[in-house]
């Protein structure tokens, strides 16, 4: 089976921190993967909006996902870019935790995106 996809080659590169220590270990607390996405919630296109405007959510940043089973935290390259210091803060959490880091890069149809 062929697929008709493209690596999009200007969108930043994507980590995944995956919930499953270096020992193959599930890590815990179970909700590790919202905890930490939330801690990054503030860092956003345009910055932290404040007031009746403000809402509960993740930054497209850095937030939870779940891949094949594991849950992970997927943070854009492009958080290193607006903020240095979220992006150790993250990548500094996965190292300290033992936890497994992987890149991903992002694949998108092409024509009408049928095999």
């Amino acid at each position: 089976m062929r697929h008709n996809l493209r690596v999009t080659s200007a969108a930043p590169r994507e980590v995944f921190i995956q919930g499953i220590t270096k020992e193959g270990r599930p890590f815990r607390p179970s909700d590790w993967a919202e905890r930490l996405a939330g801690a990054m919630s503030s860092f956003r296109p345009g910055g932290n909006v404040g007031g009746h405007g403000a809402h509960i959510g993740y930054s497209p940043y850095c937030f939870p996902s779940t891949v094949a089973g594991v849950k992970c935290v997927i943070v854009s390259e492009a958080l290193r870019e607006i903020e240095p210091m979220a992006w150790d803060f993250v990548m500094n959490f996965a190292r300290d935790n033992g936890l497994q880091v992987g890149e991903a890069c992002r694949f998108e149809p092409q024509g009408d995106g049928k095999p």
